[in-house]
């Protein structure tokens, strides 16, 4: 049997903001939106994508699932991150960690790794 992530799929206050956080980051774009689901992707035809549904209320514990992204500069990224309004959260990773932990607007933790070539590096 073969089966391929589809989408990730995130509760939300606040879709048409969280959505555009995310296109910001990833460089998609909103492929389709309606009043209780936005779904972004880099392309229609390219998997995965992102997709935001009105959620129950306001995050209130620490993610058991989250992003771990890979830039081509950690730091360029990390600041771009932020300045599109992300902010630096503390989940125990201390100082010696070679990722950053971020939170997008509406607190969902996702970290930038250092760069990466592959799965195993």
């Amino acid at each position: 049997m073969a089966v391929r992530m589809y989408h990730l799929t995130v509760d939300a206050r606040d879709l048409p903001s969280l959505a555009r956080f995310w296109c910001g980051v990833l460089d998609w774009r909103v492929l389709y939106e309606d009043g209780d689901e936005i779904v972004i992707g880099a392309d229609e035809n390219a998997l995965p994508g992102m997709c935001f549904l009105r959620g129950p209320g306001d995050k209130t514990a620490k993610n058991r699932l989250h992003l771990d992204l890979t830039p081509d500069d950690q730091a360029a990224e990390v600041e771009r991150i932020l300045a599109l309004g992300a902010r630096r959260v503390d989940v125990g990773q201390g100082e010696d960690a070679t990722w950053v932990v971020l939170a997008d607007p509406e607190g969902n933790e996702f970290c930038v790794l250092r760069p990466k070539k592959s799965l195993l590096d």
